[in-house]
């Protein structure tokens, strides 16, 4: 994933929140029942770990594993010979790949997969827009922009229905750049380690030096 994929994905994991997340998304005037769905889905995960594949600009594909533990911590472990890693903290979002001297931090509100860590997480009633509620190969798909910045992108929420199963996402940033991220086997209710979602990575400058 080169560097402009890496901060589709992040500004972007981030297109719908680039102003700041809280966790609150506008919808129409009376409630959607699916959008209420997906609320009490959201509200009842803890923690879950899955794994992903991401498909970038340009048509890079890459795999990992993804581990979330609610509130404020998540974390994408890119399969090697990849070696970018992310890892929110609770606080913040660490982002750093050692073969491409890249290394970024952001408040966690300014990533897009702030969806995944939110709590509560409000989807009617706020700063980002629920576009729309759609059925599209077999699962329900919400459809996520800010409120006062709609121009700056959007996220395509995807799950599956009956047991209700988050399955991915889609990102466009105001490009029209597409970052989608599937996720298969999905398991909740895990034991997950603090030191997950704590930066695990060598000092910063070494990073930049690439490693040395």
């Amino acid at each position: 994933m080169n560097t402009r994929s890496r901060r589709t994905f992040l500004a972007g994991l981030g297109a719908a929140t680039a102003a700041g997340f809280t966790g609150s998304f506008a919808s129409a005037q009376t409630a959607n029942p699916d959008v209420s769905a997906v609320e009490r889905y959201f509200n009842g995960l803890r923690t879950m770990q899955a794994r992903f594949v991401q498909s970038n600009p340009g048509g890079t594909v890459v795999q990992g594993t993804l581990s979330v533990r609610r509130p404020g911590r998540m974390r994408f472990e890119y399969d090697p010979p990849s070696q970018l890693k992310i890892v929110a903290d609770g606080s913040q979002v660490t982002m750093w790949d050692i073969a491409n001297r890249d290394f970024g931090q952001w408040p966690i509100g300014w990533t897009a997969a702030s969806f995944l860590v939110k709590e509560p997480m409000v989807l009617q009633g706020g700063d980002l827009t629920v576009e729309k509620v759609e059925r599209a190969d077999g699962m329900l798909q919400l459809t996520l922009s800010q409120a006062r910045k709609p121009q700056e992108g959007k996220v395509i929420v995807r799950l599956a229905e009956n047991p209700m199963v988050l399955r991915g996402w889609t990102i466009i940033d105001n490009r029209g750049q597409r970052v989608d991220v599937s996720l298969n086997g999905l398991q909740t209710g895990l034991q997950l380690a603090d030191s997950l979602f704590k930066f695990d990575g060598p000092d910063a400058s070494i990073i930049r030096r690439g490693g040395r």
